[in-house]
């Protein structure tokens, strides 16, 4: 029996995950992996060792974080879109003395006691969480209307999306902050193809049970009977588009029901359930141009392993 109420489940998760099954190459958007067990989950994929992304993008952050600072100066609302645990934040909050901090995240409450937890250590700065889909322009909290505003899109979140919905958010952002706003983006670059296998498939199944738990939710939320054990978890290269490919595979034939709708799923067939892009230098340009954003600075660690691009919503021009 499904133990939310129908008025509790997202519409958008259930259209999502009924389309996703229904075509013949399944597949669901990303952001339902994070319900409250999804984004704990998560969490503790950035703790794995072989997960450098959160550790070399937060030492690049703390490095240049100065250096930010004097480029966007002090009063600007922080905007962080999908926020998360915000375990990067700090560095950036404490450099560029800012008005207030708008977190957004479609996890509400993993938001608000992250939030909470921030409050503690700003206990002056005013912290404004929205719950929202970020993938749409969102209307600010009335407080920060006026003021000046510093995007922030840390952990190559941006790589989860094909080229047309990178540049879809990233024009979305811009409705969002407006005109004259500035962008600090995370992106993750191309690099050695076991390194990043490792990242997304660790040793320990954390990133699995992350993967799993897709089904989990569907079943808890939809009034599913998936038998989860009936699927695997794959990261898998996919040089063609230079993007890690996360999949749940299933190993024997199944058959299940999604809200009273009747699924079959050999065994070998699958479930795209994200992608995790990697940039070259240019190829993060080019899309932070495609989508709006002028880049006015770039920093990367020193293996070049993953780069923070800071951008402008500048006015459109006019072709020469």
């Amino acid at each position: 029996m499904n133990l939310l109420a129908p008025s509790r489940v997202d519409p958008a998760f259930r259209a999502d995950v009924l389309a996703g099954f229904r075509m013949a190459r399944r597949a669901i958007p990303a952001r339902w992996f994070y319900d409250r067990a999804g984004s704990e989950l998560f969490e503790r994929i950035t703790r794995l060792p072989d997960y450098y992304p959160t550790r070399v993008e937060t030492a690049l952050l703390e490095r240049i974080a100065p250096e930010v600072a004097a480029m966007v100066g002090p009063g600007r609302a922080v905007v962080e879109f999908g926020s998360g645990s915000s375990i990067k934040t700090p560095h950036l909050l404490e450099a560029i003395a800012p008005a207030a901090y708008v977190p957004i995240d479609i996890s509400g409450e993993f938001l608000r006691e992250s939030a909470a937890a921030l409050a503690s250590d700003f206990p002056k700065l005013s912290i404004l969480p929205v719950e929202a889909d970020f993938m749409q322009p969102i209307a600010p909290p009335a407080e920060i209307a006026s003021l000046p505003k510093l995007g922030f899109f840390p952990g190559s979140t941006i790589g989860n999306m094909v080229a047309r919905t990178a540049v879809n958010l990233l024009r979305a952002m811009v409705e969002t902050l407006g005109v004259g706003s500035m962008l600090l983006i995370g992106m993750d670059r191309i690099k050695d193809v076991d390194v990043l296998i490792r990242a997304y498939d660790d040793a320990e199944g954390v990133t699995a049970a992350f993967n799993l738990n897709l089904l989990h939710r569907i079943n808890r939320e939809l009034d599913a009977d998936i038998p989860v054990d009936a699927f695997r978890h794959r990261a898998i290269w996919n040089d063609r588009f230079a993007r890690i490919e996360m999949r749940l595979e299933a190993v024997r034939d199944s058959s299940f029901t999604i809200e009273g709708e009747h699924f079959f799923m050999a065994a070998g067939e699958t479930i795209h359930t994200e992608n995790s892009h990697k940039y070259g230098p240019r190829d993060a340009r080019l899309l932070l141009r495609a989508g709006a954003w002028t880049p006015i600075a770039e920093w990367t660690d020193e293996k070049d392993r993953f780069a923070l691009i800071l951008a402008e919503a500048q006015p459109p021009g006019t072709a020469p």
